[in-house]
């Protein structure tokens, strides 16, 4: 295990480092949506043009409802309303992203990501991105909630990051009127695959960090949590930085060491082929060889499938009533996929990570903005996990 520095941001509106705010040094940036105002090519393109000149290893961007044009279905239905006098090409805005090598955009969809160069951590981690938010006005990436199941069950439950606009609900979610605007199928999602990270944006007034711990014992209560620690920012009205420290070095290391439980890499290499995202393009390729000078990494784009082949109760017999029941593995009554095998995932540690301090209109102060959150965590390296590159292999 060594300590990686991510350093998350969310909800900059078009604002930039060296001017709303500082970007500190970090392994690897995390953007959680909105980008932009309305998603226009120019705003999209400045955005493009500074996470491309931030200097991280490895920079993870997500969308958010504000960056319209990277939802087309929604820019089709909806799209005039934003831009009647300019209409935008939503393909040009998608493949300014598509086109930049060192920006990893993932939608919806979950990657590893292994950190090679000489110079950092080289860890390796799995995360899951996704752009979607609770339907909320005329807003890109809505869903209903008859929907929000369905769409957060995609999550792989070997992910150790999840980065979603929205936050899951009762966590970073308060808004300036006191209500939760979180989402509960987000919440519930998290307590089944209950990552190292759970980074979010959306609203503005959320921006802190808590950490969750789960409940995984009491077997008549669903999807419940023990309780919460709630993070005391160092940097607040002063120049420090915002700083989680969850490494083993730290006061508090988190209590999660990423299990996978049953699953395993040569039985996903084997069962469910997991195709390769050449960091070029980010478009799936059967073989990767980098073309590129700079520092490498491996990005591996799939849904995991987590076996209970090993478990004592088969999973043809496994019920849908236990699903997000805790209990103790191989209990028919405890939601075995989620617990077996995995239960050193005790917490996590949600990050809302706004920039944009307020909300339109903004009122008399103005816009305000708020300094990234950093995180320190330690991570596995990835040649104790046996990932290699194509090369590596010999392909």
């Amino acid at each position: 295990m060594r300590k990686t520095r991510f350093v998350c941001v969310s909800d900059t509106h078009n604002a930039s480092p060296n001017g709303a705010f500082k970007l500190p040094k970090g392994d690897v940036l995390i953007h959680a949506g909105d980008m932009t105002n309305q998603g226009s090519f120019t705003e999209l393109q400045r955005t493009v043009k500074w996470i491309a000149e931030a200097d991280f290893e490895v920079k993870i961007v997500i969308a958010g409802n504000h960056d319209i044009t990277l939802d087309s279905d929604f820019y089709a239905q909806y799209g005039s309303y934003f831009h009647n006098q300019n209409p935008q090409d939503t393909d040009r805005c998608k493949e300014l992203f598509e086109r930049e090598s060192s920006i990893l955009w993932l939608k919806h969809e979950a990657a590893v990501v292994k950190l090679e160069s000489p110079n950092g951590p080289r860890t390796t981690f799995k995360v899951f991105g996704s752009p979607l938010s609770p339907a909320k006005g005329m807003w890109a990436f809505g869903y209903g909630t008859d929907e929000a199941m369905n769409l957060w069950n995609r999550i792989p439950l070997d992910s150790d990051i999840v980065v979603t606009h929205t936050p899951a609900k009762y966590h970073c979610d308060e808004t300036q009127q006191r209500r939760l605007a979180g989402c509960e199928a987000l919440r519930e999602a998290l307590w089944r695959v209950r990552p190292r990270l759970a980074i979010c944006g959306h609203i503005h007034e959320g921006r802190g960090s808590e950490i969750i711990k789960w409940d995984l014992d009491v077997s008549n209560n669903k999807y419940k949590e023990l309780g919460i620690d709630r993070w005391e920012d160092p940097g607040k009205d002063n120049k420090k930085m915002a700083l989680i420290d969850l490494s083993y070095k730290g006061k508090s290391p988190l209590q999660n060491d990423g299990s996978v439980g049953d699953w395993t890499s040569e039985m996903m290499e084997s069962q469910y082929p997991v195709p390769v995202l050449t960091p070029e393009t980010n478009q799936p390729s059967p073989k990767r060889r980098s073309k590129s000078s700079s520092p490498q990494r491996t990005v591996e784009q799939g849904i995991s499938r987590v076996t209970t082949a090993l478990s004592a109760v088969p999973p043809e017999i496994l019920p849908n009533t236990s699903r997000g029941q805790g209990g103790i593995p191989p209990s028919k009554r405890c939601d075995l996929e989620a617990l077996s095998g995995r239960l050193g995932r005790k917490e996590t540690c949600v990050i809302n990570a706004a920039i944009m301090a307020s909300s339109w209109p903004h009122g008399a102060g103005g816009k305000r903005y708020q300094k990234p959150i950093v995180v320190d965590i330690d991570l596995p390296l990835w040649e104790q996990r046996g990932i290699f590159s194509t090369a590596d292999r010999g392909c």
